[in-house]
């Protein structure tokens, strides 16, 4: 009744989906626009990747599942603030770190499974505490944290652009 290897393709596509119409979405901040269609894709896929994540079978809680509730508390103040408050006063400032915020985690998890994944990287850092691993991380932290603040700046203030493109 359960098909693991089809529920973790499914959970791969939409993680993958997730991660592209991130990009875009954060692209648009940067560019001081509102991409309506790629923003209701981008917090669907990543909020479904989150929830499905929950889905495999465990026995005990995991780092993956502290980052999937973090994904999902960091989701909800996200589309609050889209959504709820309408990008209203610092609600526009809250949604952009929450977006770029909810990205990062999936490409986080993106860099443990290719590390886990891919024998190559899987020989660099085998138990994902080789430095390989954490510069690997911490590089991705530092872009994601450079996008974050050039899309607040971009995008998170009033003085921004707010014309919509329609994804």
């Amino acid at each position: 009744m359960f098909d693991l290897s089809v529920f973790t393709l499914v959970h791969v596509v939409i993680s993958v989906l997730g991660i592209i119409t991130g990009l875009v979405v954060v692209g648009g901040l940067l560019a001081g626009a509102r991409l309506e269609g790629w923003t209701a894709l981008f917090l669907a896929t990543t909020t479904l990747t989150s929830v499905t994540g929950f889905g495999f079978p465990f026995t005990k809680v995991l780092p993956p599942h502290v980052v999937g509730a973090v994904s999902l508390v960091v989701l909800a103040v996200c589309l609050v603030a889209r959504y709820g408050k309408r990008l209203e006063g610092s609600w526009r400032t809250i949604y952009v770190v929450t977006a770029v915020t909810a990205l990062y985690l999936n490409v986080f998890v993106l860099v443990v499974q290719l590390f886990t994944k891919t024998p190559p990287l899987a020989q660099l850092a085998p138990t994902q505490q080789e430095a390989p691993f954490a510069v690997t991380q911490a590089l991705v932290l530092a872009l994601f944290v450079w996008l974050g603040w050039a899309a607040c700046r971009a995008f998170g203030t009033e003085k921004a652009v707010t014309a919509t493109a329609q994804g």
